[in-house]
């Protein structure tokens, strides 16, 4: 078999699997136009049309199916192969694809990231930083971080942090001239800046608790944004009040750079996991769930 002949069915075999030309193109490291010319090439050397193609979606077609089922178990066998002539090196290579929350990202992730690079430098982190609820295997990503209720049930979960605190803060020259509030009620007559899912442009309600007594905030706000850092950044200048997780204000908190609001009503909410499809993994995955595995045994 030519190389470019190899290449061409590696390309078709991903494609089949991502049904997206987009999500195969990044996986493979090429952008989709490049990916389409390969597979019309492909599809040209057969004399068959593999791939069934609408601007929505990609599908084999019965011909394409044949051939998926026959050499996929192949390309399998060869990167298991590959990956094995790699673990006796003692050195693991690859690409691993992260999805995770921005609170995560900066909270749990980005602190590990250094000690990561320096033990595994032929390991490439691919991490996107999203806070809509993604489908990780639709979404060509190996794995990804999302509290705990928002975890898919057919996942591998893995706990990395306890549960989180809410504390709604400010800047303390937001307060000059203000009356801070001393109940959840008297927000309605502060700025308060809110959380906005993206993609149902919903507003995250803030989750006070004293007790048995609950109250859910929701206001239009001063200021809504989908990015946590873009209200942190706004809180910070004194822009208005915001409610985020404790362990990511804690610095500020210490420093004097916010003051904290109600907190006979800030609660807990559930931690932060990673997940992951319990399927096989390639090594540099495997070592990447490793490590955090080994980060959160030391999580109290």
């Amino acid at each position: 078999m030519r190389g470019n002949e190899y290449t061409e069915l590696l390309s078709f075999v991903e494609v089949a699997r991502q049904r997206s030309f987009r999500q195969a193109a990044a996986k493979l490291g090429l952008t989709p136009s490049a990916l389409s010319h390969t597979i019309r090439a492909l599809e040209q050397r057969l004399q068959v049309k593999l791939l069934n193609r609408t601007t929505r979606s990609v599908a084999p077609t019965e011909a394409g199916s044949l051939l998926l089922e026959r050499i996929a178990p192949a390309f399998e066998e060869v990167s298991s192969a590959v990956l094995a002539v790699q673990a006796l090196q003692g050195r693991p290579a690859g690409s691993v694809r992260l999805n995770v929350p921005s609170v995560a990202a900066h909270m749990v992730l980005a602190p590990l990231l250094a000690d990561f690079c320096r033990r595994y430098p032929d390991i490439r982190l691919d991490i996107t930083v999203e806070d809509s609820l993604v489908d990780i295997v639709d979404g060509g990503f190996d794995v990804g971080i999302r509290p705990g209720e928002r975890l898919h049930r057919d996942m591998v979960a893995l706990r990395l942090t306890p549960a989180l605190t809410t504390a709604v803060v400010c800047a303390p020259t937001y307060l000059a001239g203000r009356t801070p509030p001393r109940t959840p009620q008297e927000l309605g007559g502060h700025a308060c800046l809110m959380y906005r899912w993206r993609g149902s442009q919903q507003v995250y309600p803030w989750p006070l608790r004293r007790d048995s007594e609950a109250v859910d905030i929701q206001f239009d706000g001063a200021v809504s944004s989908n990015d946590i850092g873009v209200l942190l950044s706004a809180c910070l200048n004194g822009a208005g009040i915001a409610c985020l997780a404790r362990e990511l204000v804690a610095p500020y908190l210490a420093s004097g750079a916010l003051v904290s609001l109600l907190e006979d009503w800030c609660a807990t909410t559930p931690g932060f996991y990673l997940y992951y499809p319990g399927r096989q993994t390639s090594a540099a995955v495997r070592v990447f769930i490793d490590f955090m595995r080994e980060q959160a045994s030391l999580v109290p």
